[in-house]
Protein backbone atom coordinates (compact mmCIF):
# COMPACT_ATOMS: atom_id res chain seq x y z
CA UNK A 1 0.00 0.00 0.00
CA UNK A 2 1.67 3.91 -0.83
CA UNK A 3 -0.71 5.45 1.60
CA UNK A 4 -0.53 4.66 5.22
CA UNK A 5 -4.09 3.32 6.28
CA UNK A 6 -5.97 2.83 9.91
CA UNK A 7 -8.29 0.25 9.93
CA UNK A 8 -10.31 -1.16 12.89
CA UNK A 9 -10.49 -4.38 14.45
CA UNK A 10 -12.24 -6.43 16.82
CA UNK A 11 -10.46 -8.69 19.19
CA UNK A 12 -11.90 -12.25 18.32
CA UNK A 13 -10.72 -11.78 14.98
CA UNK A 14 -7.26 -10.88 16.00
CA UNK A 15 -7.25 -14.03 18.30
CA UNK A 16 -8.15 -16.38 15.69
CA UNK A 17 -5.47 -15.46 13.05
CA UNK A 18 -2.88 -15.21 15.64
CA UNK A 19 -3.60 -19.01 16.91
CA UNK A 20 -3.73 -19.58 13.67
CA UNK A 21 -0.33 -18.47 12.65
CA UNK A 22 1.32 -19.95 16.36
CA UNK A 23 0.43 -23.33 14.95
CA UNK A 24 2.29 -22.80 11.68
CA UNK A 25 -0.74 -22.22 9.63
CA UNK A 26 -1.27 -18.89 7.16
CA UNK A 27 -4.76 -17.29 7.82
CA UNK A 28 -6.30 -13.74 6.95
CA UNK A 29 -9.23 -12.43 7.01
CA UNK A 30 -11.50 -12.00 3.73
CA UNK A 31 -13.99 -11.30 2.08
CA UNK A 32 -16.66 -8.83 3.03
CA UNK A 33 -15.13 -7.85 6.14
CA UNK A 34 -12.04 -6.72 4.41
CA UNK A 35 -14.36 -4.44 1.99
CA UNK A 36 -16.21 -2.96 4.66
CA UNK A 37 -13.05 -2.18 6.86
CA UNK A 38 -11.00 -0.09 4.00
CA UNK A 39 -14.40 1.69 3.46
CA UNK A 40 -14.47 2.40 6.75
CA UNK A 41 -11.01 3.69 7.54
CA UNK A 42 -11.00 5.78 3.96
CA UNK A 43 -14.52 7.28 4.65
CA UNK A 44 -15.92 6.89 8.08
CA UNK A 45 -19.27 8.54 6.59
CA UNK A 46 -20.16 5.00 5.44
CA UNK A 47 -20.15 3.63 8.99
CA UNK A 48 -19.86 0.28 7.51
CA UNK A 49 -17.18 -0.62 10.59
CA UNK A 50 -16.90 -5.07 9.78
CA UNK A 51 -18.71 -6.98 12.07
CA UNK A 52 -19.00 -9.92 9.96
CA UNK A 53 -15.63 -11.38 9.54
CA UNK A 54 -14.22 -14.56 7.56
CA UNK A 55 -11.24 -16.27 7.50
CA UNK A 56 -9.06 -18.46 5.14
CA UNK A 57 -6.21 -20.60 6.19
CA UNK A 58 -4.02 -23.63 4.69
CA UNK A 59 -4.93 -25.54 7.55
CA UNK A 60 -7.28 -28.56 6.83
CA UNK A 61 -10.84 -28.52 8.73
CA UNK A 62 -9.45 -31.32 10.90
CA UNK A 63 -6.50 -28.98 11.51
CA UNK A 64 -8.84 -25.95 12.62
CA UNK A 65 -10.86 -28.19 14.73
CA UNK A 66 -7.21 -28.65 16.90
CA UNK A 67 -6.49 -24.53 17.32
CA UNK A 68 -10.01 -24.41 18.31
CA UNK A 69 -11.52 -27.31 19.90
CA UNK A 70 -14.79 -25.83 20.91
CA UNK A 71 -16.28 -25.46 17.45
CA UNK A 72 -19.36 -26.34 14.72
CA UNK A 73 -18.39 -28.72 11.47
CA UNK A 74 -21.37 -29.27 9.37
CA UNK A 75 -20.88 -28.50 6.01
CA UNK A 76 -18.73 -29.61 2.77
CA UNK A 77 -16.73 -26.52 2.50
CA UNK A 78 -14.96 -27.10 4.66
CA UNK A 79 -15.67 -24.11 7.05
CA UNK A 80 -15.17 -24.64 10.83
CA UNK A 81 -17.37 -22.28 12.96
CA UNK A 82 -16.52 -21.53 16.15
CA UNK A 83 -19.02 -18.90 18.97
CA UNK A 84 -18.03 -15.73 19.94
CA UNK A 85 -18.44 -17.23 23.70
CA UNK A 86 -16.07 -20.16 23.00
CA UNK A 87 -13.23 -17.69 21.82
CA UNK A 88 -13.71 -15.04 24.64
CA UNK A 89 -13.38 -18.65 27.08
CA UNK A 90 -10.06 -19.31 25.02
CA UNK A 91 -8.78 -16.01 25.41
CA UNK A 92 -9.38 -16.02 29.22
CA UNK A 93 -11.28 -12.42 29.18
CA UNK A 94 -14.49 -14.24 30.40
CA UNK A 95 -13.90 -14.30 33.99
CA UNK A 96 -15.53 -17.74 35.59
CA UNK A 97 -17.66 -17.76 38.92
CA UNK A 98 -15.69 -18.24 41.61
CA UNK A 99 -16.14 -21.47 44.13
CA UNK A 100 -15.42 -19.04 47.21
CA UNK A 101 -17.98 -15.93 46.00
CA UNK A 102 -20.16 -15.20 48.23
CA UNK A 103 -23.35 -15.60 45.22
CA UNK A 104 -22.68 -12.28 44.05
CA UNK A 105 -21.28 -13.42 40.67
CA UNK A 106 -18.74 -12.97 38.69
CA UNK A 107 -17.47 -10.23 36.20
CA UNK A 108 -18.70 -11.24 32.79
CA UNK A 109 -18.40 -9.32 29.84
CA UNK A 110 -21.29 -7.59 28.32
CA UNK A 111 -22.29 -9.55 24.66
CA UNK A 112 -24.99 -7.40 23.21
CA UNK A 113 -23.01 -6.76 19.93
CA UNK A 114 -25.65 -6.95 16.51
CA UNK A 115 -26.39 -10.74 15.99
CA UNK A 116 -23.99 -12.45 13.03
CA UNK A 117 -25.73 -13.79 10.32
CA UNK A 118 -28.81 -13.70 11.85
CA UNK A 119 -32.30 -11.82 11.10
CA UNK A 120 -31.86 -8.48 14.14
CA UNK A 121 -35.12 -7.80 15.61
CA UNK A 122 -37.30 -5.20 14.71
CA UNK A 123 -36.36 -2.18 16.93
CA UNK A 124 -39.48 0.24 18.66
CA UNK A 125 -41.26 0.81 21.62
CA UNK A 126 -42.68 -2.19 24.63
CA UNK A 127 -46.05 -1.37 25.63
CA UNK A 128 -46.32 -3.48 28.84
CA UNK A 129 -49.29 -2.04 30.48
CA UNK A 130 -51.31 1.28 30.20
CA UNK A 131 -53.20 2.93 33.09
CA UNK A 132 -56.90 3.99 32.58
CA UNK A 133 -59.38 6.08 33.98
CA UNK A 134 -61.61 2.78 35.49
CA UNK A 135 -57.85 1.51 36.94
CA UNK A 136 -58.34 -1.24 34.40
CA UNK A 137 -55.24 -2.26 32.99
CA UNK A 138 -55.06 -2.96 29.16
CA UNK A 139 -52.64 -5.44 28.06
CA UNK A 140 -50.25 -3.74 25.24
CA UNK A 141 -47.65 -6.65 24.67
CA UNK A 142 -48.94 -6.80 20.85
CA UNK A 143 -48.25 -2.58 20.30
CA UNK A 144 -44.48 -3.30 19.96
CA UNK A 145 -44.49 -0.30 17.47
CA UNK A 146 -46.24 2.74 17.79
CA UNK A 147 -45.49 5.19 14.98
CA UNK A 148 -43.62 8.47 16.20
CA UNK A 149 -46.54 11.00 15.99
CA UNK A 150 -48.29 8.88 18.15
CA UNK A 151 -46.03 9.33 20.61
CA UNK A 152 -46.84 13.52 21.20
CA UNK A 153 -49.46 12.54 24.04
CA UNK A 154 -47.83 13.21 27.49
CA UNK A 155 -49.90 10.34 28.79
CA UNK A 156 -47.91 7.98 26.57
CA UNK A 157 -44.88 9.24 27.02
CA UNK A 158 -45.40 9.00 30.74
CA UNK A 159 -46.62 5.63 30.24
CA UNK A 160 -43.58 4.37 28.36
CA UNK A 161 -41.11 6.05 30.61
CA UNK A 162 -43.17 4.27 34.11
CA UNK A 163 -43.34 0.95 32.15
CA UNK A 164 -40.28 0.22 30.03
CA UNK A 165 -36.97 0.57 31.89
CA UNK A 166 -34.49 -0.04 29.11
CA UNK A 167 -33.35 -3.55 28.35
CA UNK A 168 -30.67 -5.46 27.06
CA UNK A 169 -31.08 -7.03 23.65
CA UNK A 170 -31.02 -11.01 24.03
CA UNK A 171 -29.03 -11.39 20.86
CA UNK A 172 -27.88 -14.61 18.83
CA UNK A 173 -24.72 -15.90 19.53
CA UNK A 174 -21.71 -14.20 17.58
CA UNK A 175 -20.28 -17.07 15.14
CA UNK A 176 -16.47 -16.52 13.63
CA UNK A 177 -16.30 -18.76 10.58
CA UNK A 178 -12.95 -20.21 9.03
CA UNK A 179 -12.19 -21.97 5.55
CA UNK A 180 -9.85 -23.62 4.60
CA UNK A 181 -8.23 -22.36 1.25
CA UNK A 182 -10.34 -24.00 -1.51
CA UNK A 183 -10.62 -24.20 -5.66
CA UNK A 184 -13.99 -24.61 -6.80
CA UNK A 185 -15.05 -28.06 -8.86
CA UNK A 186 -17.64 -27.71 -11.96
CA UNK A 187 -20.73 -26.07 -11.40
CA UNK A 188 -23.71 -27.79 -13.14
CA UNK A 189 -26.44 -25.84 -11.06
CA UNK A 190 -25.92 -22.52 -11.30
CA UNK A 191 -25.90 -22.34 -7.69
CA UNK A 192 -23.13 -24.51 -5.93
CA UNK A 193 -19.88 -26.25 -7.05
CA UNK A 194 -20.12 -30.40 -7.27
CA UNK A 195 -17.15 -30.53 -5.20
CA UNK A 196 -14.39 -28.54 -3.57
CA UNK A 197 -10.76 -29.39 -3.83
CA UNK A 198 -8.75 -28.26 -0.93
CA UNK A 199 -6.51 -25.34 -2.27
CA UNK A 200 -2.96 -24.65 -1.40
CA UNK A 201 -2.29 -20.86 -2.02
CA UNK A 202 -4.52 -17.60 -0.86
CA UNK A 203 -4.58 -17.07 -4.69
CA UNK A 204 -6.42 -20.39 -5.79
CA UNK A 205 -8.94 -19.55 -2.74
CA UNK A 206 -8.96 -15.63 -4.27
CA UNK A 207 -9.63 -16.34 -7.74
CA UNK A 208 -13.25 -18.27 -7.24
CA UNK A 209 -14.65 -15.11 -5.12
CA UNK A 210 -17.60 -13.32 -6.81
CA UNK A 211 -16.29 -9.46 -7.24
CA UNK A 212 -12.81 -7.87 -6.84
CA UNK A 213 -13.82 -5.43 -3.97
CA UNK A 214 -15.14 -9.04 -1.88
CA UNK A 215 -11.43 -10.75 -3.45
CA UNK A 216 -8.83 -9.35 -1.24
CA UNK A 217 -7.29 -10.89 2.23
CA UNK A 218 -5.82 -9.01 5.25
CA UNK A 219 -2.98 -10.50 7.17
CA UNK A 220 -1.52 -9.12 10.09
CA UNK A 221 2.29 -9.23 11.19
CA UNK A 222 2.82 -12.12 13.60
CA UNK A 223 4.88 -9.54 15.61
CA UNK A 224 2.19 -7.91 15.96
CA UNK A 225 -0.57 -10.19 17.19
CA UNK A 226 2.16 -10.90 19.54
CA UNK A 227 2.18 -7.72 21.14
CA UNK A 228 -1.76 -8.06 21.84
CA UNK A 229 -2.93 -8.87 25.58
CA UNK A 230 -6.43 -9.77 24.59
CA UNK A 231 -7.25 -9.89 28.47
CA UNK A 232 -6.56 -5.77 28.57
CA UNK A 233 -7.19 -4.50 25.33
CA UNK A 234 -10.40 -2.61 23.75
CA UNK A 235 -13.07 -4.53 22.11
CA UNK A 236 -12.31 -3.10 19.15
CA UNK A 237 -8.43 -1.77 17.86
CA UNK A 238 -6.76 0.68 15.77
CA UNK A 239 -4.16 -0.86 13.67
CA UNK A 240 -2.14 0.74 11.45
CA UNK A 241 -0.73 0.08 8.23
CA UNK A 242 2.42 -0.67 9.16
CA UNK A 243 1.41 -3.99 11.22
CA UNK A 244 -0.74 -5.49 8.15
CA UNK A 245 -0.84 -6.17 4.87
CA UNK A 246 -3.97 -6.20 2.37
CA UNK A 247 -3.73 -9.13 -0.29
CA UNK A 248 -4.95 -7.26 -3.32
CA UNK A 249 -4.70 -10.02 -6.84
CA UNK A 250 -7.67 -8.47 -8.73
CA UNK A 251 -7.75 -4.56 -8.23
CA UNK A 252 -10.37 -4.27 -5.54
CA UNK A 253 -8.80 -1.53 -3.88
CA UNK A 254 -8.94 0.56 -7.05
CA UNK A 255 -12.37 -0.32 -7.71
CA UNK A 256 -13.25 0.64 -4.41
CA UNK A 257 -11.86 3.55 -5.04
CA UNK A 258 -13.79 4.63 -8.10
CA UNK A 259 -16.94 2.34 -7.02
CA UNK A 260 -16.97 0.36 -9.25
CA UNK A 261 -18.82 -3.78 -9.05
CA UNK A 262 -16.89 -6.04 -11.21
CA UNK A 263 -17.48 -9.56 -11.43
CA UNK A 264 -13.37 -11.64 -10.78
CA UNK A 265 -12.41 -12.35 -14.28
CA UNK A 266 -15.04 -13.19 -16.86
CA UNK A 267 -18.21 -12.26 -16.12
CA UNK A 268 -20.42 -14.75 -17.89
CA UNK A 269 -18.27 -17.62 -16.53
CA UNK A 270 -18.60 -16.14 -12.83
CA UNK A 271 -22.89 -15.53 -13.47
CA UNK A 272 -22.79 -19.39 -14.83
CA UNK A 273 -21.34 -20.81 -12.06
CA UNK A 274 -23.65 -19.20 -9.39
CA UNK A 275 -26.90 -16.47 -10.68
CA UNK A 276 -27.19 -15.62 -7.38
CA UNK A 277 -24.34 -13.09 -7.98
CA UNK A 278 -26.93 -11.69 -10.66
CA UNK A 279 -28.60 -10.27 -7.49
CA UNK A 280 -25.79 -9.47 -5.44
CA UNK A 281 -23.93 -7.78 -7.96
CA UNK A 282 -27.16 -4.94 -8.40
CA UNK A 283 -27.35 -5.28 -4.00
CA UNK A 284 -23.93 -4.69 -3.63
CA UNK A 285 -24.45 -1.63 -6.14
CA UNK A 286 -27.11 0.20 -4.10
CA UNK A 287 -25.96 -1.17 -0.89
CA UNK A 288 -22.76 0.95 -1.36
CA UNK A 289 -23.83 3.46 -4.05
CA UNK A 290 -21.23 1.74 -6.56
CA UNK A 291 -21.39 1.64 -10.67
CA UNK A 292 -21.92 -1.25 -12.05
CA UNK A 293 -19.06 -1.53 -14.80
CA UNK A 294 -20.24 -2.04 -18.81
CA UNK A 295 -18.94 -5.77 -19.11
CA UNK A 296 -20.35 -6.86 -15.82
CA UNK A 297 -23.65 -5.16 -16.01
CA UNK A 298 -24.21 -6.53 -19.78
CA UNK A 299 -23.65 -10.49 -18.47
CA UNK A 300 -26.30 -9.87 -16.06
CA UNK A 301 -28.39 -9.28 -19.11
CA UNK A 302 -27.50 -11.67 -20.97
CA UNK A 303 -27.38 -14.47 -17.91
CA UNK A 304 -30.79 -12.81 -16.54
CA UNK A 305 -32.79 -16.33 -17.34
CA UNK A 306 -30.28 -18.39 -14.73
CA UNK A 307 -32.24 -16.44 -11.78
CA UNK A 308 -34.81 -19.17 -12.47
CA UNK A 309 -32.65 -22.29 -11.10
CA UNK A 310 -32.65 -20.04 -7.57
CA UNK A 311 -34.70 -21.15 -4.77
CA UNK A 312 -37.28 -18.63 -3.57
CA UNK A 313 -35.85 -17.85 -0.10
CA UNK A 314 -32.25 -17.12 -1.72
CA UNK A 315 -33.94 -14.31 -4.04
CA UNK A 316 -35.80 -12.72 -0.97
CA UNK A 317 -32.71 -12.55 1.41
CA UNK A 318 -31.05 -10.23 -1.23
CA UNK A 319 -34.56 -8.31 -2.85
CA UNK A 320 -34.98 -7.49 0.82
CA UNK A 321 -31.34 -6.31 1.71
CA UNK A 322 -31.88 -4.18 -1.81
CA UNK A 323 -34.94 -2.29 -0.67
CA UNK A 324 -33.50 -1.98 3.02
CA UNK A 325 -30.57 -0.03 1.28
CA UNK A 326 -30.79 3.56 0.62
CA UNK A 327 -31.75 3.55 -2.88
CA UNK A 328 -34.34 1.01 -2.69
CA UNK A 329 -36.01 2.50 -5.78
CA UNK A 330 -32.84 2.65 -8.03
CA UNK A 331 -32.56 -1.32 -7.04
CA UNK A 332 -36.29 -2.00 -8.34
CA UNK A 333 -35.22 0.30 -11.80
CA UNK A 334 -31.80 -2.32 -12.00
CA UNK A 335 -33.63 -5.36 -11.63
CA UNK A 336 -36.20 -4.23 -14.33
CA UNK A 337 -33.54 -3.14 -16.96
CA UNK A 338 -31.46 -6.15 -16.63
CA UNK A 339 -34.48 -8.19 -16.87
CA UNK A 340 -34.29 -10.26 -13.77
CA UNK A 341 -37.52 -8.26 -12.48
CA UNK A 342 -40.09 -10.45 -14.71
CA UNK A 343 -38.91 -13.54 -12.49
CA UNK A 344 -38.94 -12.03 -9.31
CA UNK A 345 -42.27 -10.04 -8.89
CA UNK A 346 -43.81 -9.50 -12.76
CA UNK A 347 -47.01 -8.40 -11.39
CA UNK A 348 -45.17 -4.96 -10.96
CA UNK A 349 -44.39 -4.50 -14.73
CA UNK A 350 -47.87 -4.29 -15.21
CA UNK A 351 -47.99 -0.68 -13.92
CA UNK A 352 -46.45 0.95 -16.48
CA UNK A 353 -48.35 3.36 -18.59
CA UNK A 354 -51.42 2.54 -16.37
CA UNK A 355 -52.17 6.14 -15.93
CA UNK A 356 -54.53 6.94 -12.18
CA UNK A 357 -56.08 10.65 -12.29
CA UNK A 358 -57.08 12.15 -9.55
CA UNK A 359 -54.23 13.64 -7.24
CA UNK A 360 -51.44 11.06 -9.10
CA UNK A 361 -49.05 12.69 -11.58
CA UNK A 362 -47.33 9.42 -12.88
CA UNK A 363 -48.59 6.08 -13.58
CA UNK A 364 -48.93 3.10 -11.04
CA UNK A 365 -44.96 2.08 -12.28
CA UNK A 366 -43.76 4.97 -11.32
CA UNK A 367 -46.08 5.95 -8.03
CA UNK A 368 -44.98 2.10 -6.81
CA UNK A 369 -41.39 3.16 -6.94
CA UNK A 370 -41.43 6.91 -6.01
CA UNK A 371 -43.90 5.54 -2.70
CA UNK A 372 -41.09 2.99 -1.98
CA UNK A 373 -38.12 5.70 -2.38
CA UNK A 374 -40.07 7.65 0.21
CA UNK A 375 -40.93 5.07 2.45
CA UNK A 376 -39.34 6.76 6.03
CA UNK A 377 -39.50 3.16 7.48
CA UNK A 378 -35.92 0.65 6.98
CA UNK A 379 -37.65 -2.44 7.81
CA UNK A 380 -37.62 -4.50 4.42
CA UNK A 381 -41.01 -5.91 5.19
CA UNK A 382 -42.91 -2.58 5.22
CA UNK A 383 -41.11 -0.88 2.40
CA UNK A 384 -41.87 -4.35 0.43
CA UNK A 385 -46.09 -3.69 1.56
CA UNK A 386 -45.22 0.23 0.29
CA UNK A 387 -44.01 -1.29 -3.17
CA UNK A 388 -47.14 -3.82 -3.44
CA UNK A 389 -49.60 -1.10 -2.05
CA UNK A 390 -51.24 -0.87 -5.50
CA UNK A 391 -49.92 -3.91 -7.21
CA UNK A 392 -53.36 -4.83 -8.48
CA UNK A 393 -54.38 -1.39 -9.79
CA UNK A 394 -53.72 -2.31 -13.19
CA UNK A 395 -56.30 -5.36 -12.99
CA UNK A 396 -59.10 -3.20 -11.56
CA UNK A 397 -58.63 -0.36 -14.03
CA UNK A 398 -62.08 0.76 -15.31
CA UNK A 399 -62.75 4.14 -17.20
CA UNK A 400 -66.24 5.39 -15.85
CA UNK A 401 -66.82 8.81 -17.65
CA UNK A 402 -63.43 9.00 -19.09
CA UNK A 403 -61.60 8.71 -15.60
CA UNK A 404 -59.85 5.77 -14.46
CA UNK A 405 -60.95 3.96 -11.34
CA UNK A 406 -59.91 1.54 -9.42
CA UNK A 407 -62.26 -0.19 -7.23
CA UNK A 408 -61.23 -2.54 -4.68
CA UNK A 409 -57.36 -2.59 -5.61
CA UNK A 410 -56.41 -2.76 -1.97
CA UNK A 411 -58.86 -6.33 -1.69
CA UNK A 412 -57.71 -8.25 -4.79
CA UNK A 413 -54.13 -6.70 -3.86
CA UNK A 414 -53.69 -7.77 -0.71
CA UNK A 415 -54.26 -11.54 -2.33
CA UNK A 416 -51.59 -10.74 -4.90
CA UNK A 417 -49.37 -9.33 -2.31
CA UNK A 418 -49.71 -12.50 -0.64
CA UNK A 419 -49.25 -14.74 -3.63
CA UNK A 420 -45.63 -12.89 -4.20
CA UNK A 421 -45.30 -13.24 -0.26
CA UNK A 422 -45.09 -16.45 -0.57
CA UNK A 423 -42.91 -16.62 -3.30
CA UNK A 424 -40.22 -15.30 -2.08
CA UNK A 425 -40.64 -17.62 0.83
CA UNK A 426 -41.44 -14.77 3.61
CA UNK A 427 -42.57 -16.08 7.22
CA UNK A 428 -46.29 -16.58 8.03
CA UNK A 429 -45.59 -13.05 10.28
CA UNK A 430 -44.17 -11.71 7.40
CA UNK A 431 -46.95 -12.70 4.85
CA UNK A 432 -49.15 -11.71 7.07
CA UNK A 433 -48.34 -7.86 7.54
CA UNK A 434 -47.49 -7.69 4.03
CA UNK A 435 -51.52 -8.74 3.83
CA UNK A 436 -52.50 -6.01 6.23
CA UNK A 437 -51.00 -2.96 4.84
CA UNK A 438 -51.97 -3.33 1.63
CA UNK A 439 -55.38 -4.52 2.23
CA UNK A 440 -56.17 -1.49 4.87
CA UNK A 441 -53.62 0.93 2.62
CA UNK A 442 -57.12 3.07 1.39
CA UNK A 443 -58.60 3.71 5.18
CA UNK A 444 -60.55 6.61 5.45
CA UNK A 445 -61.28 9.34 8.08
CA UNK A 446 -64.24 11.89 8.56
CA UNK A 447 -64.75 14.37 11.52
CA UNK A 448 -68.13 12.74 12.36
CA UNK A 449 -66.11 9.14 12.27
CA UNK A 450 -67.59 7.61 15.99
CA UNK A 451 -65.01 6.29 18.48
CA UNK A 452 -66.29 3.10 17.88
CA UNK A 453 -64.87 3.07 14.17
CA UNK A 454 -61.59 4.11 15.01
CA UNK A 455 -61.34 1.46 17.85
CA UNK A 456 -62.23 -0.77 15.44
CA UNK A 457 -59.69 -0.12 12.69
CA UNK A 458 -56.89 0.01 15.28
CA UNK A 459 -58.29 -3.52 16.28
CA UNK A 460 -58.56 -4.71 12.48
CA UNK A 461 -55.23 -3.34 11.69
CA UNK A 462 -53.84 -4.17 14.84
CA UNK A 463 -51.67 -2.40 17.46
CA UNK A 464 -48.24 -3.81 16.50
CA UNK A 465 -49.07 -1.91 12.88
CA UNK A 466 -50.64 1.07 13.28
CA UNK A 467 -47.04 2.45 13.21
CA UNK A 468 -46.49 0.79 9.66
CA UNK A 469 -49.33 1.64 7.93
CA UNK A 470 -48.74 4.96 8.65
CA UNK A 471 -45.87 4.43 7.27
CA UNK A 472 -47.14 3.39 4.13
CA UNK A 473 -50.04 5.89 3.98
CA UNK A 474 -47.29 8.93 4.45
CA UNK A 475 -44.86 7.15 1.77
CA UNK A 476 -48.12 6.58 -0.48
CA UNK A 477 -48.78 10.50 0.01
CA UNK A 478 -44.80 11.45 -0.83
CA UNK A 479 -44.75 9.22 -3.60
CA UNK A 480 -48.10 10.49 -5.60
CA UNK A 481 -46.50 14.36 -5.16
CA UNK A 482 -48.72 15.12 -1.99
CA UNK A 483 -47.82 16.55 1.25
CA UNK A 484 -46.96 13.56 3.79
CA UNK A 485 -49.85 14.40 6.16
CA UNK A 486 -52.95 16.48 6.10
CA UNK A 487 -55.51 17.84 8.66
CA UNK A 488 -57.77 14.65 8.39
CA UNK A 489 -54.93 12.49 9.05
CA UNK A 490 -53.51 14.27 11.93
CA UNK A 491 -56.80 14.69 13.63
CA UNK A 492 -57.31 10.78 13.02
CA UNK A 493 -53.97 9.93 14.78
CA UNK A 494 -54.98 12.36 17.75
CA UNK A 495 -58.34 10.46 18.09
CA UNK A 496 -56.20 7.31 18.00
CA UNK A 497 -54.23 8.45 21.10
CA UNK A 498 -56.97 9.01 22.51
CA UNK A 499 -58.26 5.40 22.02
CA UNK A 500 -54.53 3.60 22.77
CA UNK A 501 -56.13 2.75 26.09
CA UNK A 502 -59.71 0.93 25.54
CA UNK A 503 -60.33 -2.41 24.97
CA UNK A 504 -58.54 -4.67 22.14
CA UNK A 505 -58.90 -7.81 22.79
CA UNK A 506 -61.45 -10.50 24.13
CA UNK A 507 -58.74 -10.49 27.13
CA UNK A 508 -58.98 -6.95 28.14
CA UNK A 509 -62.71 -7.56 29.11
CA UNK A 510 -63.26 -7.49 32.79
CA UNK A 511 -64.80 -10.84 33.12
CA UNK A 512 -63.26 -14.39 31.65
CA UNK A 513 -64.60 -17.44 30.89
CA UNK A 514 -64.22 -18.89 34.42
CA UNK A 515 -66.74 -15.85 35.49
CA UNK A 516 -69.39 -17.02 33.02
CA UNK A 517 -68.68 -20.83 34.12
CA UNK A 518 -69.22 -19.54 37.52
CA UNK A 519 -72.37 -16.86 37.05
CA UNK A 520 -73.91 -18.16 34.70
CA UNK A 521 -73.71 -22.28 35.83
CA UNK A 522 -72.34 -23.03 32.06
CA UNK A 523 -70.20 -26.09 31.60
CA UNK A 524 -66.85 -25.58 29.31
CA UNK A 525 -67.09 -25.46 25.88
CA UNK A 526 -67.36 -23.34 22.54
CA UNK A 527 -70.46 -21.21 23.97
CA UNK A 528 -68.09 -19.44 26.51
CA UNK A 529 -65.76 -18.41 23.29
CA UNK A 530 -68.93 -17.14 21.08
CA UNK A 531 -70.25 -15.53 24.86
CA UNK A 532 -66.95 -13.94 25.13
CA UNK A 533 -66.85 -12.74 21.50
CA UNK A 534 -70.03 -10.99 21.37
CA UNK A 535 -69.33 -9.58 24.86
CA UNK A 536 -66.23 -8.22 23.33
CA UNK A 537 -67.98 -6.50 20.05
CA UNK A 538 -70.54 -4.26 22.47
CA UNK A 539 -67.63 -3.22 24.20
CA UNK A 540 -65.96 -2.04 21.13
CA UNK A 541 -68.53 -0.13 20.52
CA UNK A 542 -69.30 0.97 23.58
CA UNK A 543 -65.89 0.56 26.39
CA UNK A 544 -68.62 1.62 29.40
CA UNK A 545 -70.17 -1.68 29.28
CA UNK A 546 -66.83 -3.39 30.48
CA UNK A 547 -67.42 -4.02 33.95
CA UNK A 548 -68.21 -7.02 35.39
CA UNK A 549 -71.89 -6.52 36.38
CA UNK A 550 -72.75 -4.96 32.94
CA UNK A 551 -70.81 -7.89 31.03
CA UNK A 552 -72.47 -10.27 33.04
CA UNK A 553 -75.94 -8.91 32.68
CA UNK A 554 -75.61 -8.93 28.58
CA UNK A 555 -74.20 -12.30 29.13
CA UNK A 556 -77.53 -13.92 29.89
CA UNK A 557 -78.83 -12.21 27.40
CA UNK A 558 -76.95 -13.32 24.85
CA UNK A 559 -78.07 -15.69 21.89
CA UNK A 560 -76.52 -18.20 19.78
CA UNK A 561 -76.20 -17.51 16.05
CA UNK A 562 -77.33 -21.03 15.10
Amino acid sequence: MNKKLTIKIALEPLFILRELQNNGFEAYIVGGAVRDTIVDAEDNAHNLSASDYDFTTNAKPEEIQMVFPENFYENEFGTISVTKTHLQEQMGILIKKDDDDDGGGGNDVDNDDEAKKTKPKTSGTNFETSPVANNKTINLNEATKIHQSLMDSEEIKASVKQNNPKKTTDSKEEVFEITTFRSDGEYKNHRKPEDVVWGDTLESDLSRRDFTINAMAIKFSKEFLATIDFTKAKELMDVNSDNFEIVDLHGGMNDLKYQIIKTVGNPNKRFNEDALRLLRAIRFSVQLNMQIDDETYEAIIKNANLIEHISGERIRDEFLKMIKSDYPKEAIEILDKTGLLKTIIPELLEGKMIMQGGHHVSDVWTHSLNALAECPSKDPIIRLATLLHDIAKPRTLKIVDDKPTFYNHEIIGSRMAKNITKRLRLSGDEIERVFILVRYHMFHYQPENSDASIRRFMKKVGLENINDILDVREADRLGSGARKSSWRLEEMKQRMIEQLHQPFSVSDLEIDGNDLMKELDLKPGKIIGEILNDLFEKVLDNPELNSKEQLLENAKKFTPNS
